[in-house]
């Protein structure tokens, strides 16, 4: 009965939209509050709390909407959003290895923890492939060849 309230293309575009908002469980933001003149600001108060518990000022808040608050840029929810990406990386990883044919030459190496380059180059079976410097020589060497843009901000430059 919902599906066909949702798609109903008479009733209000707005009040459809509440609806669907209101069953995915998803509350108004500051952004919004502040838009139809309920709230002062639309900075997001997640990260205010977190500024303010650190002793930080909360000058130039974010403006609170969903975008923001499910991203890591929520200082409020950075290690939320984290532990949900690691999570499903994990299980995708996880599920990709079990797939994996018994014949296949991939190797995946990071099966037990994550590794960064430093600790893959501990393995023997890496050094006998190039030395742990020839492939960041490679990428700094790549690096020092990307443009730089500047960006001009209330008066100033920077990088």
């Amino acid at each position: 009965m919902l599906k066909k309230y949702l798609s109903d293309k008479k009733i209000p575009w707005q009040r459809r939209r509440r609806l669907g908002m209101a069953l995915a469980g998803n509350k108004p933001t500051a952004s919004f509050l502040t838009k139809i003149g309920k709230m002062q600001s639309a900075g997001c108060r997640l990260c205010r709390i977190v500024r303010e518990a650190r002793g930080e000022s909360t000058d130039g808040l974010a403006d609170e909407t969903h975008g923001h608050i499910n991203s890591a840029g929520c200082e409020g929810m950075a290690t939320t959003v984290a532990a949900a990406h690691h999570s499903i990386w994990r299980h995708l990883y996880d599920s990709m290895h079990a797939a994996q044919k018994p014949k296949s030459k991939l190797k995946f190496v990071t099966l037990d923890k994550e590794r960064n380059m430093s600790t893959l180059w501990r393995r023997e079976e890496f050094l006998r492939i190039c030395s742990k410097e020839d492939p960041m020589g490679k990428a700094q060497d790549i690096e020092v060849t990307i443009p730089v843009k500047k960006v001009k901000r209330h008066g100033t430059t920077s990088i």
